[in-house]
């Protein structure tokens, strides 16, 4: 491919937790779509950052995540057009988006995409969704937007494809839809395969299963590749022990430090080379949710055991359900090498995501929530807090996206 950047389109992108993988690896992003529109802003945050790194006017950024100047004095340094669609796919869309998406690759000078990346929103698909809906979500509309992916891909004819989802696509419809959905990648033109990858293998501090669906051009000939696993001894507290000490409803929005990068951090680039720090952003607590925190970090730092709910005095109980959810507090624990996952919910409430420090008391910041799942320090999150821990739950991490780009740009060479 010479010294051509590969191209990629990022589809359903949410925050850019893939696309940021790729872009590390050299990757061009043509073009993002997606529905929400805080993650659009963040979006095109990071465009321009990554812009700006490249003309070497990173100061520009800096300015701005600190607060120095406002979003639309740094937007208008940008010297190309805005990537990002704004659009949710649909029947209806979908001509527009491809319209879109050819005007952007006429006025960058791209004559092919190579790459398509990106999975439908998971929710349809989740072992918890199909367990509250009475239909199974036979009815949701969601479990169709894998073909709008696959109308994409004939349309534009990319090289190749990176399909991103929950493992409960697999046995969605009792294994139906995962049918239906290699059917139509196949027919499409493509030869696939797909592993079920956890986070926690590629130095993600989570654990975090996903199914990564992958597809080639059937001329190319090509195979699956092998990710191998990343050993190391690093825990959790790598990942949060530099960061400064706060208490519920306290934040740093531009702040020092505690102290030096651990081992982790620099290994990883999660903590980057900014002296500041950004979106350290916690919620209130209420006196009986701190009391139930209290109890939650002393059961696991005493007997390394996870509170349930009916151990709890009934003067600290508010649900009456006793039977499911019995684990809804929980402490990400700090001397194991991963979290539990980080999943939209944590923009609801952080009961299951309880700071393992005592003297901290208090479920985790927007910056340590954003760490877990792997994005650098100098990432920002736009839109109100809410906004920002669901963009975070619901994103793919970007150290195992830089591994999956990786093999994909091997595939592609």
């Amino acid at each position: 491919m010479g010294k051509k950047r590969p191209t990629v389109v990022d589809l359903f992108a949410g925050a850019g937790g893939l696309s940021e993988g790729f872009l590390k690896k050299g990757f061009e992003v043509v073009a993002y779509v997606e529905k929400d529109n805080y993650a659009c802003q963040t979006l095109q945050t990071r465009h321009v950052y990554w812009e700006t790194k490249s003309l070497k006017m990173n100061l520009h950024y800096q300015k701005y995540i600190q607060g120095l100047i406002s979003r639309e004095e740094f937007l208008d340094i940008s010297k190309t057009d805005n990537p990002v669609i704004n659009q949710a796919i649909s029947k209806e869309t979908l001509p527009e988006i491809i319209a879109t998406i050819k005007n952007r690759m006429k006025k960058s000078g791209t004559k092919t995409i190579d790459v398509f990346i990106g999975g439908p929103p998971c929710q349809a698909y989740s072992l918890v969704g199909r367990a509250r809906d009475p239909y199974g979500m036979k009815r949701d509309s969601r479990n169709i937007l894998y073909k709008y992916y696959v109308e994409l891909l004939k349309e534009f004819q990319p090289k190749m494809f990176v399909f991103e989802n929950v493992p409960g696509i697999l046995s969605a419809g009792n294994g139906k839809l995962w049918e239906d959905v290699q059917k139509y990648f196949q027919k499409a033109g493509y030869e696939i395969g797909f592993r079920m990858l956890d986070a926690s293998d590629f130095m993600v501090p989570q654990r975090r299963k996903r199914v990564i669906l992958m597809g080639w051009r059937k001329r190319l000939k090509l195979a699956y590749p092998e990710f191998a696993k990343m050993p190391h001894s690093f825990t959790v507290k790598d990942v949060l022990s530099d960061l400064p000490v706060l208490q519920a409803g306290e934040s740093v929005f531009g702040g020092d430090y505690k102290t030096t990068p651990t081992e982790y951090l620099r290994k990883t680039g999660i903590r980057t080379k900014e002296k500041f720090l950004i979106q350290h952003i916690t919620r209130p607590l209420n006196k009986r949710d701190s009391q139930i925190y209290k109890k939650a970090i002393e059961l696991w730092s005493s007997k390394k055991e996870r509170l349930n709910y009916n151990q709890l005095p009934d003067n600290l109980k508010t649900h009456k359900n006793q039977h499911s959810f019995v684990d809804r507090f929980k402490i990400v624990a700090a001397d194991m090498p991963y979290s539990h996952t980080v999943v939209a919910h944590i923009s609801k409430d952080g009961h299951y995501y309880i700071h393992p420090d005592k003297k901290q008391l208090r479920s985790l910041s927007v910056r340590e929530a954003a760490r877990i799942q792997s994005f650098p320090d100098n990432y920002k999150f736009e839109g109100p807090r809410t906004a920002q821990f669901a963009q975070i739950g619901n994103a793919v991490p970007p150290l195992m996206a830089e591994s999956i780009a990786i093999k994909v740009k091997e595939m592609l060479l």
